[in-house]
């Protein structure tokens, strides 16, 4: 008895039938099974629903030190970015030596901390033992579960008396000719702030720089060993060159963590609002400005002034993270082919 195939039209029916390679196939039948049960449905919606509440608490506290800096914002306008005096008695609120001191204390950590950091990186990554890296890498990044208030209270009992005593008088005998280093010897200041913050930011900025350099394909490092380069060249030619996106984003990462550090900087800075070239000088920072004075503002002016010295350090912190991991996933996607 021959069997024959079923002709592709409907019985009785002039009109082909279209007959998908998703919906004869098990997988994809089970596939829409599973979208359409109501506890999948309701998983789905709980995801989403968890990611919009993150993204509406950014924008809810953005929103919260807008309307409570809006009275300062009226007031001062463009003045409170320009001005140079800050007084809470006489109701005078000048942003620019707080952000003076925020970004040359923060310059000055990274500057400190970006080749201890991509140094230790690439030791770790390319050169230590398996245990050795294993027993570093550690200790390294447990400096970043070490509280602020630690630092500080290292800063002012171990950091300050030796800046005071050795560091600060050595530097004004021989360097004393620059502007950066005159003055007296206060221990505290822009200096201290700046070692602290170096300290404060090298987990941060090695831990992502190792993460780059392992991105890296074996395969250029030996390409480069096979052509003839030395260790270091190979490192310089296929390691560093390749990473440049990836340390720059770590970079950018590390500085928006120094920019908002608040409680060491505050304990070491000196916490003078003026704008000084010297080192050595006192000074003060957007967020050591805020735990300072928050709690004894008694003027609803004095208030929405800190509030508009936190909007400004909200939006510089988000700007540089969101920058610094644009450059980090472009490092990775490139590394994948995305890119």
């Amino acid at each position: 008895m021959n069997v024959t195939a079923a002709h592709p039209m409907e019985s009785g029916m002039g009109i082909p039938r279209a007959v998908s390679n998703a919906e004869s196939s098990p997988v994809a039948f089970v596939a829409t099974r599973r979208e359409r049960h109501l506890s999948d449905r309701i998983f789905l919606w709980v995801l989403r629903g968890s990611a919009i509440s993150v993204v509406s608490l950014l924008g809810l506290i953005g929103l919260f030190l807008l309307v409570g800096a809006w009275p300062a914002i009226q007031k001062f306008s463009l003045g409170f970015l320009t001005g140079s005096i800050w007084d809470p008695v006489a109701e005078n609120f000048g942003a620019l030596p707080v952000a003076f001191g925020t970004v040359v204390s923060s310059c000055l950590g990274m500057a400190i901390a970006m080749p201890i950091s991509v140094g230790a990186a690439l030791f770790l990554n390319e050169m230590a033992p398996s245990l050795l890296r294993r027993v570093v890498g550690f200790l390294v990044e447990m400096l970043a579960a070490i509280p602020s208030v630690v630092y500080g209270l290292w800063g002012i009992f171990v950091l300050a008396p030796w800046l005071r005593e050795v560091v600060q008088p050595f530097l004004g005998k021989w360097l004393g000719f620059l502007p950066f280093f005159k003055g007296p010897a206060y221990g505290v200041g822009m200096l201290a702030a700046g070692v602290i913050l170096s300290i404060m930011v090298m987990p941060t900025v090695a831990s992502i720089a190792r993460e780059v350099f392992a991105s890296i394909p074996r395969a250029q490092r030996e390409a480069a060993l096979a052509l003839g380069a030395t260790r270091w060249e190979m490192i310089r030619i296929a390691v560093l060159k390749s990473a440049k996106s990836g340390i720059m984003g770590a970079a950018l990462l590390g500085f928006g963590r120094a920019v908002g550090e608040t409680m060491a900087v505050t304990m070491v800075i000196g916490n003078r609002a003026e704008i000084s070239p010297s080192l050595f000088a006192p000074s003060q920072t957007m967020a050591s400005v805020i735990a300072n004075e928050y709690a004894e503002a008694v003027t609803s002016l004095h208030v929405s002034a800190l509030l508009e010295v936190a909007l400004l350090l909200f939006f510089v912190t988000f700007l540089m993270n969101g920058f610094a991991r644009l450059l980090i996933w472009r490092v990775a996607g490139s590394r994948k082919g995305l890119v």
